[in-house]
Formats: C-alpha cells, structure tokens, sequence
C-alpha cells in the first residue's frame, strides 16, 4: 500500500519537472543577454525564486507525510542542503546548484525514467548549466579566456570528459571550483555508464547460461524417459518371450491316443 508522502510525489512530478525547465530558462536569460531591459532581468531572478520557494515547499510537504520523519532527514541529506544552501548565500549559482538537486531528486524517482535516459538528462544539463555558470562568472574577469557561450560549451565538455585542452581555463576562485565539480561529476557519470554497459552484458550472458542451463536438463530428463522406455520394452518383449516357450496346458482328452 502507498503512503501519502509517495502519492503526493507522484502526483507532483511532472509539474516539477516542469518548473525545473523554467528555471533553466530564467537562469540563461541574464547570462545569454545582460543587457536585457531591467524589468527582463528582475522577472528572471524573481522566476528562479519562485522555483526553489516551490521546490522547496515540496520538500517541507514530503517531510510532514513522512511517517518518520527523521529518517527522511537522514536519508535525503542533498535535498535538506539544497533547500538551506541558498539561504546561507543568495548566490544565483547557489540556487542553480540547489535547483539542480532537487529537480534531480524528482526525476530519479520517476519510475518511468530509465537510467540510460536520466544519464543522458544530467550529461546535457551538467554541459548547459555548466556553460552559463562559467560564462557568467569569467567574463567580468580581465583575465578571462573564455568570453563566448561557444567557449563555454566548448570548455565545459573537455572539462566533463576530463581532457583538458587547457586552451580555455577558468581564472576565478570559483570558476576553478566550477571545474571541479564538473571533473568529478564526469568521472561519477562515466562509472555510472560503464557500470550499466557492464550490468547489460552480465545480464545477458547469464540469460544465455540459464537457456543452456535449461537446454542441459531437458536433453538429460529426455535421456532418462528414453532410457526408462528401453528398459520397459525389454521387460515387455521378456515377458512375451516368456509366455511364447510355455504356451497353456495341454487337455487330458488330446493326451489320450485314440484306438
């Protein structure tokens, strides 16, 4: 039987996931155009807000359905840090940050989703998010190389594949803790990848070595019938043998010669 904390999730997925897709939008727009009108500009960040309010309503609502509490707590630490991290310091790559994990929460307990599908999901938006993140932190910086959205991209994928041209580096405090972040949840989606092709070939050599397996017992319960059958026709022919040699009695009458 369902809780009310697991119904009231799957009934607010999709709307979650959707704000989530809001807010990548509200967060690209002052990073894609800074010279946008003001009133742009200040509806976008009231827009991201607003999503981590609601994100962060959902977790308040999830824990009062929680039937222990605590041990929601304890077992989702990310999604108490993401609600709290951008209290602590309303950075915009707080909130994209903390945005990021709970949207990621919500997705991976969509049934529905498969894994291939969600690693695809987090590669495309770690490359994006990635991109505008560093892109708004180095280009106020005189020193900054990478002063494009193409040289976001570009950086941020040999970032998250972990080759490292070093034609573009970040030259900020926090651009190289961008990097990071992005190096090691490279190295993470890469485990993740090669695990499931690894799960995927043991999963299918262990359903060959079952049909095998299965064909082997077949062939020997079909050995034994026909041995069982060899054996009860070699009775049977015996035993009509037998009664063949013997024949019935002959009669006192046809035993008697005749005069």
């Amino acid at each position: 039987m369902t809780t009310r904390r697991e119904r009231w999730e799957r009934r607010t997925q999709a709307p979650l996931i959707a704000l989530s897709g809001l807010f990548a939008i509200a967060y690209a727009v002052p990073v894609l155009v800074p010279h946008a009108p003001a009133p742009l500009l200040r509806g976008a960040a009231w827009t991201e807000w607003a999503v981590w309010a609601v994100f962060a309503a959902d977790y308040a609502a999830r824990l009062i359905l929680a039937e222990r509490r605590w041990e929601f707590v304890r077992r989702s630490p990310f999604d108490l840090a993401s609600v709290v991290l951008p209290l602590v310091q309303p950075l915009r790559l707080l909130r994209l940050v903390s945005t990021l994990l709970l949207a990621g929460q919500r997705v991976r307990m969509a049934s529905q989703v498969r894994l291939t599908t969600y690693v695809a999901g987090v590669v495309v938006g770690l490359l994006v998010f990635g991109s505008l993140a560093v892109l708004e932190i180095e280009r106020t910086s005189p020193t900054a190389t990478i002063l494009t959205l193409q040289d976001a991209l570009w950086w941020s994928f040999t970032t998250m594949t972990t080759v490292g041209y070093g034609d573009l580096t970040p030259t900020t405090g926090l651009g190289r803790l961008l990097a990071v972040a992005l190096m090691l949840s490279g190295i993470a989606l890469l485990g993740v990848v090669t695990a499931n092709i690894a799960a995927w070939f043991i999963s299918r050599f262990e359903a060959e070595d079952r049909i095998d397996h299965l064909n082997h017992r077949a062939i020997q319960d079909l050995t034994a019938e026909v041995r069982e059958l060899r054996l009860q026709v070699a009775e049977l022919s015996a035993a009509s043998g037998r009664d063949g040699l013997t024949g019935p009695p002959a009669s006192a009458e046809a035993a008697v010669p005749l005069a």
